[in-house]
């Protein structure tokens, strides 16, 4: 008799597992890391409430406030684990309706350090991507499917980054979902419930800046009817620190989505290159902008502020790249670029880095700037998208044997002592075999 409870008993447990697993859509993924905040997002198939549990080393375990998850926000909830502690790492289960979800991969978090005055930064490593496709044959264009390769996001997970940044083309709108909340949210529902990257989601940071393919159509700008309905779907998908800039709205009306953080001892600017953008491919005269003059000066005075040692900033498309094709800076707005690097100069500013996506393929950028300083350009794509061909572009700034073009990844490791902090860039594919690598100084 006890043997028959028994068994009814991990049946009716193996039972309520399955119906918890069923109603998770996706997730859950980590958002911003602070020292004594941590962000945990989900997304579930139907109405539900959602809550995290999570335990320090100690055993002392804590739940979030729970959340409601609704259809207007394509069932997506944002829990924040406020009570957790500096430097603590912590396990944590995902509970739907009160009940706990089964999930076959680590989840886990380790919440910023107390390092200044205290010692040196610790070392931290940084992944980066751009450009994912993940095909959906109704609806993807005739023949072969766009996108491939998926098993690099299981490759991204075996480098355990501490964050990971998504420098736009995150996913790709196709042309059922540009113009409806509905068409929004099923593209980014479809990338985000990918199996391969839910290992990846449960234990790694992310943040995100966007470029045109999860904004809107191909080449948006701030013409883009729609800016609001994708300001919003992005906002419901990522878990960055802020979003949107009060200068924006001042002199736009709009905020964007331009965000920054910090993360030990690094600054992190994720930039808008979409909401204030002009229609450069098209647009005749003069005064052509990718950034906005608002957002530009807010990014200059960033720059000034920060005591970071390297200066990160993420912008959907290439920077330095001299070649005047595709979406580069050189080739939309090359006197908005040179002012840009010019108040770099003027202001002495060192350690700037931009992190860039877009152009489907990747390569490393360095320019020495009349001061002597060095200012580099990471690009990195693409993840899962079709490979590009841009083996005849000439880009006199290209460091020699970095041009890659195959899905790819970036890792980006900073250590090294506060004042002589080091930071190497390694490239690998899809299966993580190593590329090629460098030393940015």
């Amino acid at each position: 008799m006890r043997s028959s409870l028994t068994l009814l008993f991990i049946l009716i447990l193996c039972t309520c597992g399955r119906a918890q697993k069923e109603l998770l859509r996706s997730g859950p993924m980590l958002g911003y890391c602070e020292q004594r905040e941590v962000l945990i997002w989900a997304q579930t198939t139907e109405p539900a409430e959602v809550s995290v549990r999570y335990t320090d080393p100690a055993g002392i375990a804590h739940t979030t406030a729970p959340v409601r998850t609704e259809k207007a926000s394509a069932y997506t909830a944002k829990m924040i684990a406020d009570e957790v502690n500096p430097g603590v790492h912590y396990t944590y289960e995902l509970l739907i309706n009160g009940r706990r979800v089964p999930l076959a991969y680590p989840t886990e978090f380790t919440a910023q350090p107390v390092w200044r005055w205290r010692g040196d930064p610790p070392p931290f490593t940084v992944a980066l991507g751009s450009c994912n496709y993940i095909n959906e044959p109704a609806f993807d264009r005739p023949g072969t499917g766009y996108g491939s390769e998926y098993e690099i996001f299981t490759a991204i997970d075996r480098h355990r980054p501490d964050l990971m940044i998504h420098l736009g083309d995150n996913t790709y709108l196709r042309e059922p979902d540009f113009y409806t909340r509905t068409g929004f949210q099923h593209r980014y529902t479809h990338t985000r419930s990918l199996p391969e990257m839910q290992p990846l989601l449960a234990r790694t940071h992310h943040y995100a800046t966007w470029d045109d393919h999860d904004y809107g159509p191909n080449d948006s700008d701030r013409t883009w009817v729609h800016r609001d309905l994708a300001k919003a779907t992005f906002d419901a998908f990522w878990g960055n620190l802020t979003s949107g800039l009060a200068v924006n709205t001042a002199a736009h009306g709009f905020p964007g989505i331009t965000s920054t953080f910090r993360y030990n001892d690094t600054d992190f600017f994720l930039l808008d290159n979409r909401s204030f953008r002009t229609p450069n491919n098209q647009r005749e005269t003069a005064d052509k902008t990718l950034l906005g003059k608002a957002q530009l000066e807010w990014l200059v005075e960033s720059l000034i502020f920060s005591d970071s040692p390297w200066k990160m900033v993420c912008i959907g498309g290439q920077v330095l790249n001299s070649s005047a094709s595709g979406e580069t800076y050189t080739n939309l707005a090359p006197a908005e670029r040179d002012y840009l690097l010019r108040r770099v100069t003027e202001e002495n500013i060192s350690g700037v880095v931009f992190l860039t996506g877009d152009r489907h393929h990747t390569e490393l950028s360095e320019r020495r700037l009349t001061n002597g300083k060095r200012v580099y350009d990471v690009t990195i794509s693409s993840l899962t998208a079709g490979t590009g061909s841009s083996r005849s572009e000439v880009n006199k700034y290209r460091v020699d044997g970095t041009l890659t073009i195959q899905h790819n990844f970036g890792v980006l490791r900073f250590s090294g002592p506060l004042k002589q902090r080091k930071l190497e860039l390694a490239v690998f594919d899809k299966d993580g075999k190593a590329l090629w690598s460098r030393v940015l100084r």
